[in-house]
């Protein structure tokens, strides 16, 4: 059985069942106990949760994603662990996945289309000006609800992931979406998101990925060199200007790309309005704006310039090499033992050699595979390190993998003009120097709020371990400030109200204990008076009302024990009294037996149709409101006995002599058995029939005198 389901984490959530899982964590339906709602609980799986800088992140990441809020993002209410598991708590979704409704429709019409993307466009215009990127945009995680409306879930999640995922990991259902500059493990920004949407428009238009392949590496390759068949190929009926807005998202070249989610959704728009309108190539638009800076690799080192530019050549000489070999492997066997196949051979030592000619030289021998790339003081191309090592004996044919040397790696000041503050100094940690970043702020026309206006030094200045980097940053265009408003003290809805009014915008609401009427303001996250800029996001506290707990019933009657002949009526019964206004509710349960009711209500009707003997009590309960408390009865037995068949006996009474008639009256123990009855003295012996069970006393009354009396044993 699942060790999570019916878990109580922190006395609040109660895990019900699980709803799905994934490569890093499973995902609970729960009920919060505190605010009375269903909820979605992601718990981390075990290995890793051992991780501690994996948590780290996590919880960092995930506590900046719950700062969103936005119509069409999966909101996160809450980021903990206990003592044996870290979780996440997150709206609960009714509703499918995107794939799941890509998989039962196959395509979708292009209105629809326009519908979905604009939605998750607007999530990720919401999440970019917060400076959380997804990385993982695919309908997999992308939410429709009941009501046509779409979330997107997972932001910040993918982030935490992909420090320790490959692609072979990651490719299990994202490689199909990511961003050229993804799939080569560069540097990324918003642009990878819009990429990855620009995918998802595509497969929702035309039913697949615009790129497929037998392995995860042969997709990821085509992200970077390949050109997608176009949309209206597939399906003349996509409108033009719907399909040069999904090639736009996709340009592999991050300068033609579209810059922002709202350069996009501009696009998206106008297209609502006039589906017949087209908005021309990306060569064309640079003309009438700015090109986008694109963002850098990592320190951008001459030598990874060189390898960027070999990375086509590279791919063919491996193509090259995988003909080669499998020409190879014919003539070993058309050629037999000529070649010895599977003879014993060594390995050559290859550190310092050029990587990409060791093929040829070893060809017949070995097939030398490189591995990855990476800075080293070895020469630009040279081997670095090999597996196996050189000298050790292996089987003719094996494969040697060697690490190649991208060169010493430099450093140099990297283009974060347009970045946004988060991703820039993310950029900066990232380095191996460790560099003293300051930030200052100040107002811009021109750069969108919180990205970055020039940087000092500047782009490609040389950078060492100690130097100082500062990013001036844009508060966006100048305006007049707004004074936050006293909220606290005023009901919930009214406070929502009054921030919508002067110009801010909603948080998040926690409902907290409190002695002050249920839904009145606890708490601002801005105090009165503050001066601040048009929407920002206040967050409330909000009182949860007085605790109302019901009282305890107090019991007036315990059901008494019953003895019963088998197939008689018999029934117990209780009762309880409360001055809460409360209402009590009755149930009755067998001792030691299933955890069931066998009845309901102030009385208990008994089952007598089995001889045997069984204990009863009640369970009475008080419900008030949201509050319920109980209290069990005594225990009362019932003993059913078995019925015995009643017995005829006939006595034979002499009457004196004489006329007329007699008067007879027959008693059993004292009691009258029959009503008088009388009889002709000239019948005299008569026979009275006594019929009953046991051993009784017969007394027999003639005209008021005892004539006889016996003890009478009535069995058969």
């Amino acid at each position: 059985m699942d060790q999570y389901i019916g878990k109580m984490l922190e006395d609040r959530y109660e895990l019900l069942e699980e709803i799905g899982s994934g490569g890093m964590a499973y995902v609970y339906k729960a009920k919060c106990h505190r605010l009375n709602r269903y909820v979605a609980v992601k718990i981390l799986k075990e290995e890793l949760s051992k991780d501690a800088e994996f948590r780290r992140r996590f919880h960092a990441e995930s506590q900046a994603v719950a700062m969103l809020s936005h119509p069409n993002i999966v909101s996160v209410y809450d980021v903990s662990h206990t003592d044996d598991c870290d979780y996440i708590v997150m709206e609960l979704i009714d509703g499918i996945t995107l794939k799941q409704y890509l998989e039962q429709k196959g395509k979708l019409n292009w209105r629809e289309a326009l519908h979905f993307g604009t939605q998750i466009g607007k999530a990720l215009e919401h999440a970019h000006s917060r400076g959380i990127i997804h990385r993982d945009i695919k309908p997999h995680n992308i939410m429709l609800l009941k009501d046509g409306s779409v979330k997107v879930a997972d932001f910040g999640i993918a982030r935490v992931t992909s420090a320790q995922s490959t692609l072979t990991r990651e490719a299990l259902g994202s490689v199909h979406y990511i961003s050229p500059e993804q799939a080569k493990g560069g540097s990324i920004d918003c642009r990878s998101d819009l990429y990855s949407l620009g995918v998802v428009m595509y497969e929702m238009l035309t039913g697949r990925p615009p790129y497929d392949g037998d392995t995860p590496v042969s997709v990821a390759i085509q992200h970077i060199n390949a050109k997608p068949t176009m949309p209206r190929e597939i399906e003349p009926s996509i409108p033009e200007g719907l399909e040069q807005i999904t090639m736009h998202a996709m340009e592999a070249d991050l300068s033609k790309r579209y810059a922002t989610a709202s350069e996009m959704l501009a696009d998206l728009d106008a297209f609502r309005k006039n589906p017949a309108m087209t908005f021309g190539t990306a060569q064309t638009r640079e003309s009438a704006q700015p090109e986008p800076q694109p963002k850098p690799k990592k320190a951008e080192p001459v030598q990874e310039k060189k390898k960027k530019s070999k990375l086509p050549m590279i791919l063919g000489i491996l193509a090259i090499v995988a003909a080669v070999v499998g020409l190879a492997a014919l003539l070993i066997g058309m050629l037999g033992d000529s070649l010895q196949p599977g003879e014993d051979i060594k390995v050559p030592e290859l550190l310092g050699e050029p990587a990409e000619s060791l093929q040829e030289k070893y060809e017949g021998d070995f097939v030398i595979e490189i591995g990855e790339w990476v800075y080293s003081d070895t020469p630009y191309g040279c081997v670095v390190s090999q597996d196996p090592k050189g000298g050790k004996t292996v089987k003719r044919g094996s494969t040697v993998t060697v690490t190649a040397s991208l060169g010493a790696e430099t450093m140099t000041m990297p283009n974060l003009i347009n970045y946004n503050v988060r991703e820039a100094q993310n950029i900066l940690e990232n380095f191996s120097a460790d560099l003293l970043v300051t930030v200052s702020y100040e107002d811009s026309d021109i750069y969108v709020e919180d990205y970055v206006i020039r940087t000092t030094p500047s782009y490609g200045a040389p950078l060492a371990s100690g130097d100082s980097v500062e990013l001036v940053v844009s508060l966006g265009a100048a305006q007049e400030l707004i004074s936050v408003p006293e909220l606290v003290g005023r009901d919930v809805e009214d406070a929502l109200k009054e921030i919508d009014r002067v110009g801010l915008s909603r948080g998040t609401i926690k409902y907290v204990a409190s002695d002050l009427p249920k839904d009145t303001v606890t708490f601002q996250s801005l105090p009165q008076g503050t001066e601040v800029k048009e929407e920002t996001v206040i967050n409330l506290q909000v009182s949860e009302g007085e605790l109302i707990t019901a009282q305890l019933p107090t019991i007036t009657m315990q059901p008494a024990a019953l003895t019963v002949e088998q197939g008689t009526t018999a029934a117990l019964s209780a009762s309880a009294t409360v001055t809460d206004g409360g209402t009590l509710n009755y149930e009755w349960f067998v001792v030691g037996a299933d955890a069931q009711p066998v009845g309901t209500g102030a009385v208990l009707t008994v089952p007598t149709d089995t001889v045997g003997s069984r204990s009863y009590y009640c369970r009475i309960t008080n419900t008030l409101e949201d509050s319920s408390v109980s209290v069990n009865s005594g225990t009362a037995q019932v003993t059913v006995t078995e019925k015995i068949e009643p017995v005829t006996k006939v006595l034979e009474l002499a009457i004196p002599s004489g006329e007329g008639t007699a008067t007879i009256v027959v008693k059993l123990d004292g009691d009258n058995y029959t009503a008088p009855f009388t009889v002709s003295r000239s019948e005299s012996p008569i026979q009275i029939a006594v019929e009953s069970t046991g051993r009784h006393i017969v007394d027999v009354y003639v005209d008021g005198l005892l004539t006889l009396s016996k003890t009478v044993t009535f069995t058969p």
